[in-house]
């Protein structure tokens, strides 16, 4: 385990080097920003550093009920629960409502948590392919009859994977017609898409349609904690029959006041979410210069092709030795022969630092032996569900 000293930044001293951080879920640069460090310091003179054994649904602090109400107004819906992280509110939301006689469809790309949450959860579980919504709409035709629990539907929003958005309006529009709750993470989303940096459901015009949104309290605010948003009714669902919340502690008054004062400045006229987006096209367009196409990815998450666990890992030392920190991730998150490099952009990062990032990159890529096939410029062709072929089937 490498260490890093000094705050979190767009830059950091790892092992007594600086490196360009591309591997930071801090899209915003908001957790060494003054305002949440100084809130997370006065909340924990107020209240102390643990929040004890208070749940919300028994009671709560103040702090936690302040954000929870932000919460809630910020993403348009009823009410919003805290949880002690994003992986346990995934965990919270998707077992709270897939219970024993539930189906539960699930995108085959969304990350660790939601899958975890699905292997966990009583329900039979259903994988659909990538961001296909004509699949989910003939499994829920199909699961109409299997009993009489609703069936439930569970997508990322921006997928950590490789940075692509899920078609929102046609998953919503299948779930609706199926009678089906939709869970949708928006951990990549919130802060950095959207007006306001509200998510992704925002910006495609689908304010409060999901039936629950989870999302992480430690990517672009700068903290740490879950939270599970949607109708009250449906979170008293999940707060009175998922353990993962019932049987973990809540956000510390620190993590849950930082919180709070970064949708404070999330909410700032929007700039720090349009520099997000910029810095994501100038890497974008770096990496394509360097012939390292994202090519899935219409975000501030990248993913670059490494083929085996072995090279993504020989890229990223390449890479670090390069003065750059990037992420291999593989097996057991991609399957074999999927190993991916993935890169994060933060805010904060400056152009030509991205830039150069990108020609480290580069360079990485040809000692890994990884430039010839990111240069081939032919991306995989879509799988595309054929309801035909699978009702002759």
């Amino acid at each position: 385990m490498r260490l890093v000293t000094g705050p979190p930044g767009p830059r950091v001293v790892l092992d007594g080097r600086p490196v360009t951080v591309l591997s930071s879920a801090d899209y915003l640069g908001l957790a060494d920003h003054p305002r949440v460090r100084e809130a997370a310091a006065d909340a924990t003179l107020r209240w102390g550093a643990g929040a004890g054994p208070i749940r919300p649904g028994r009671a709560t602090l103040l702090i936690h009920h302040r954000l929870q109400e932000r919460l809630a107004a910020t993403l348009r819906t009823e009410s919003a629960l805290l949880a002690g992280s994003g992986y346990l509110a995934a965990i919270a939301a998707v077992c709270g409502l897939g219970r024993a006689g539930t189906t539960i469809l699930v995108d085959e790309h969304v990350g660790p948590a939601l899958a975890d949450a699905c292997r966990l959860a009583h329900g039979e579980t259903v994988p659909f392919h990538h961001g296909d919504a004509d699949q989910v709409a003939w499994e829920l035709a199909g699961a109409a009859g299997r009993g009489p629990l609703p069936a439930v539907v569970v997508t990322e929003s921006v997928f950590a994977r490789d940075g692509d958005v899920a078609p929102l309006l046609e998953l919503c529009e299948a779930a609706r017609r199926g009678r089906a709750r939709l869970v949708v993470d928006e951990s990549h989303a919130i802060g950095c898409l959207g007006p306001d940096g509200r998510g992704a459901l925002a910006e495609a015009g689908l304010d409060g349609e999901a039936d629950v949104v989870v999302c992480s309290l430690g990517t672009a605010l700068g903290s740490c904690g879950g939270m599970i948003a949607g109708d009250a009714d449906v979170l008293d669902e999940i707060a009175h029959g998922a353990t993962a919340l019932s049987a973990s502690a809540a956000p510390s008054p620190a993590a849950s006041a930082a919180a709070l004062a970064a949708l404070g400045l999330i909410g700032d006229r929007g700039r720090r979410v349009a520099k997000l987006q910029a810095n994501a096209g100038v890497l974008r367009d770096a990496l394509a210069a360097q012939g390292l196409a994202a090519a899935a990815s219409t975000t501030h998450l990248m993913s670059l092709d490494a083929g085996d666990e072995a090279a993504a890992r020989g890229m990223a030392e390449a890479a670090l030795a390069e003065g750059v920190l990037v992420e291999p991730i593989g097996r057991p998150l991609l399957g074999a022969g999927t190993a991916r490099v993935q890169v994060r952009v933060m805010s904060s990062h400056a152009h030509e630092e991205l830039r150069e990032a990108a020609q480290a990159l580069g360079r990485a890529a040809l000692r890994a032996g990884l430039a010839a096939a990111s240069d081939s410029g032919v991306a995989p062709a879509p799988r595309v569900f054929d309801v035909e072929a699978r009702a002759a089937a």
